[in-house]
């Protein structure tokens, strides 16, 4: 079937151009129509009291989303008319000032101490707008820029839903810049280690196409994250180009051997898609480890980043093929020599010292999880966020001035009784951090009259059979003081109302410290057993899984405990997409230099020989891969005014360098140390597997079963051949062992004996056996005759009489 679509492909390749073009206009049509979330705090399991709790605020209160409004040195004349003007606009569900309950005539030393403190603060006075929209939704956003629009310079406009404006508007106005200098880096890279300058070009146009259709795609999913948005692509830029590089190398390989460059194309295509199909499940794998988050924003990445590498390798294999053959003159007229150096030298004088690296590398663990697990981490959103935002400037305006760095939102029935209200209320107002209790029930005991009450001041405190309760506290968010505050809140009012909920930007992000805590474990070990699995399943071994999985694992410690050394704190997030993408993304330099070691086995090399080959083949591979990884993210980092963007993508930077460095200088010692013992715990390690007769081979020997039986006998030497076509048992004793030479003289020595013309000819004449090889290392003290499987005997030897002729290398992503 891949060998037609591969046909296809190569005959017709400007129409599919053309095709993969036209798709364009659909994906660009759905990556407009995908709604970008800005709220991280809305990916909380629905499970949590904060989610239940912002439920409530929305659905009856139409209070989804709540602003501070600081007013300085204005009076109270224009206050009054501001939040008259703020009430009109649209969304905005409510908006409360002293004007709304005592009224502007009321001297402000005559308004009630609670009232007065909360409101009140020198020169400066405090409004609270509400939203009925959530905080992050486009008609809050649209309502926040409204607010702004109709007040002067000596306004501050604070609050969570604020932040989320700002962040918006930030990424909004950066994200150009990611791609596009994503893109530069990633084409500088490319130039160094490719042959060619068009190449990279090429490369970049395909997967151009499905880094657009993947967004696009993203309109099957309703929503993403800010957090995906800015990431993805570079991402995906990143993990997935090297599948274009192994499909190109291919073809240059098979151009060698086919006339028409249409018919090598199609062979490359038929050889990549089963080889990319299979290097492309550990990348899956550990993007989908992130969807067992119970942070639903780890499967928004997960998602988008597997959907990514899929249709980044469908993308190599339907439509560069047809942008190769396009421009294969323009490829072939600007190569030059590549600035990638030989390794080969360095190998040596690496496996030489197999042992020092391999205690090395025994030596790195303890230091490196040591400082993963004391790194610093935050969880304070606008942390990450550059200080100088209007939306920052006000929220620490709005903790100087009034003591109120958090607000809590307490939900309870309202048949609370007024006896059990006010208890409560002390007991909250004793605790330490609390600054002030706003409730319908602390209005009334300030001494205003039940009917007094306005009916927008009510509506805000009670709704549905609940009342709320704000409680502003002095402690910031996502500290221990405020989750002790919280521990001793829920004490205090479970007592009156076992089905009391606590909500508000503290709440939930201590709920997302808890959740992000559970999830980083939970997603990490998923990722390695996910590809412990994949890589068992590949060389069917138990060993070679725990000695791949773990060495990459020491380069995800090194890299997540570089900000323990620099003294830096880290977002939440990045720890747990950085364990999963790294381990997914770069095993593969492993599984590439493990598989060709493994081939050179089987070609009947010695394990020195065959270890030199696999890390010298294997190095510019690895380079040219980790090389456009690095650059790709690493200029996000430079752009990027947002934190939590910017060290993620350093992360997976520095962690593309630090895997790359460990599989060329640490890899080869280690797989060398440890091949004897693979030799034992796995199948098929230095032996070809049999292969099984395809349906034709079988149909085949099933008429040969129907024809009469008896023996036929060659009419020169003899050889009888049983009516099962079998070799007799005489020739099978003599038949020598095949394990160490090369697939090619096994193939052609089968036909040693087995094999005669239909004119009576005699068999085939054996190759006279080669001189051994030297050995690629010698040793003091010992003596090596040949491979470690020991010499060959006279007619197991290789088909030219000079050495057999060395495999070439083969290219691999």
């Amino acid at each position: 079937m891949i060998k037609k679509i591969a046909h296809g492909l190569t005959r017709k390749p400007k129409l599919v151009v053309a095709i993969a073009v036209l798709l364009l206009i659909p994906a660009g049509l759905g990556f407009v129509a995908t709604r970008i979330n800005y709220d991280i705090l809305s990916y909380l399991p629905q499970s949590a009291e904060s989610s239940q709790g912002e439920k409530l605020l929305e659905e009856p209160f139409q209070m989804a989303a709540t602003s501070m409004l600081i007013v300085e040195d204005m009076p109270a004349g224009y206050s009054n008319q501001l939040i008259q003007e703020i009430q009109d606009i649209p969304h905005v569900s409510n908006a409360i000032w002293v004007s709304n309950m005592v009224g502007i005539q009321i001297p402000t030393d005559f308004i009630p101490a609670d009232l007065r403190d909360m409101f009140f603060s020198g020169d400066a006075t405090m409004m609270i707008i509400q939203y009925d929209r959530p905080g992050a939704s486009d008609e809050t956003m649209e309502a926040i820029d409204q607010v702004r629009s109709v007040c002067n310079d000596k306004c501050f406009l604070a609050g969570f839903s604020v932040v989320i404006k700002d962040t918006r508007d930030l990424m909004d106005s950066e994200l150009p810049l990611f791609v596009g200098l994503a893109v530069l880096l990633a084409l500088v890279a490319m130039s160094v280690t490719l042959e060619s300058t068009v190449l990279p070009l090429i490369f970049m146009t395909s997967i151009g196409l499905a880094i657009l259709y993947n967004f696009g795609t993203n309109i099957f999913m309703g929503q993403i994250s800010y957090v995906t948005k800015a990431i993805a692509a570079v991402l995906q830029l990143g993990v997935t180009m090297d599948y274009s590089i192994f499909l190109y190398r291919r073809y240059e390989e098979e151009r060698k051997n086919y006339a028409d460059k249409r018919d090598a194309m199609a062979n490359a295509i038929v050889a990549a898609f089963s080889s990319l199909s299979g290097s492309s499940l550990t990348t899956i794998a550990g993007f989908l480890a992130l969807c067992f988050m119970r942070l639903t924003l780890g499967r928004d990445i997960g998602i988008v980043m597997a959907k990514g590498v899929m249709l980044g390798i469908a993308t190599v294999i339907l439509v560069l093929p047809s942008l190769v053959l396009i421009f294969d003159k323009q490829i072939d007229k600007h190569k030059h020599r590549t600035l990638i150096p030989s390794f080969d030298k360095i190998n040596i004088r690496i496996l030489k010292h197999r042992w020092v690296f391999v205690g090395l590398a025994l030596l790195m663990f303890l230091p490196a999880i040591y400082a993963q697990n004391h790194a610093g981490v935050y969880y304070k959103l606008d942390e990450s966020l550059p200080q100088d935002l209007p939306s920052i400037v006000a929220n620490e305006k709005l903790k100087d001035d009034f003591d109120m760095a958090t607000s809590h939102f307490v939900l309870l029935r309202d048949d609370v009784s007024a006896t059990d209200m006010n208890k409560m209320e002390n007991a909250l107002k004793d605790l330490p951090g609390i600054t002030s209790v706003l409730s319908y029930h602390s209005m009334l005991g300030a001494g205003i009259p039940e009917f007094f009450v306005p009916d927008e001041v009510r509506t805000m405190l009670k709704q549905g059979g609940w009342q709320m309760m704000m409680v502003n506290s002095k402690y910031a968010t996502a500290s221990e003081a405020v989750s002790a505050q919280l521990k001793q809140m829920r004490s205090i009012i479970k007592q009156y109302d076992p089905n009391a909920l606590i909500t508000g930007e503290a709440a939930m992000t201590n709920d997302l410290i808890e959740t992000s805590a559970v999830d980083f474990s939970v997603t990490n070990y998923i990722s390695i057993a996910a590809i412990f699995f994949i890589i068992l399943c590949v060389f069917q071994s138990v060993t070679i899984p725990v000695v791949l999985v773990g060495t990459i694992e020491l380069a995800i410690y090194i890299n997540q405990g570089v900000p323990y050394f620099t003294g830096t704190d880290i977002p939440f997030i990045a720890p747990t997409i950085i364990g999963c993408v790294q381990l997914g993304a770069t095993v593969d330099y492993a599984i590439l230099m493990t598989t060709r070691f493994q081939e050179e086995l089987r070609a009947g090399k010695s394990r020195d020989e065959a270890i030199h080959i696999a890390a010298t083949s294997s190095d510019p591979s690895i380079i040219t891969s980790s090389l456009v990884l690095f650059c790709a993210t690493l200029g996000v980092s430079f752009v990027s005014s947002i934190d939590l963007i910017g060290t993620i993508c350093v992360m997976l930077a520095r962690g593309a360098l630090i895997s790359a460095t460990i599989s060329i200088f640490i890899m080869p010692s280690v797989l060398s140390v440890c091949e004897p013992l693979f030799n034992k715990t796995s199948r098929y390690w230095r032996t070809t597997p049999p292969v099984k007769p395809s349906r034709v081979v079988k149909a085949l020997q099933s008429a040969a079963e129907k024809l009469p039986t008896g023996k036929k006998t060659d009419s020169d030497d003899g050889t009888a051949f049983a009516d099962d076509g079998e070799v007799p048992q005489a020739e099978k004793e003599s038949a020598p062992d095949k394990e160490t030479r090369s697939g090619t003289a096994l193939e052609e020595d089968s036909l040693v004996g087995l094999k005669t013309s239909d004119s009576g000819k005699a068999p085939l004449k054996k190759k006279r056996p080669a001189a051994p090889k030297r050995p690629l290392f010698r040793r003091k003290g010992k003596k090596k005759v040949n491979s470690e499987n020991g010499p060959a005997p006279e007619d197991t030897a290789p088909e030219s009489a000079g050495e057999a002729p060395e495999k070439e290398p083969a290219q691999t992503h």
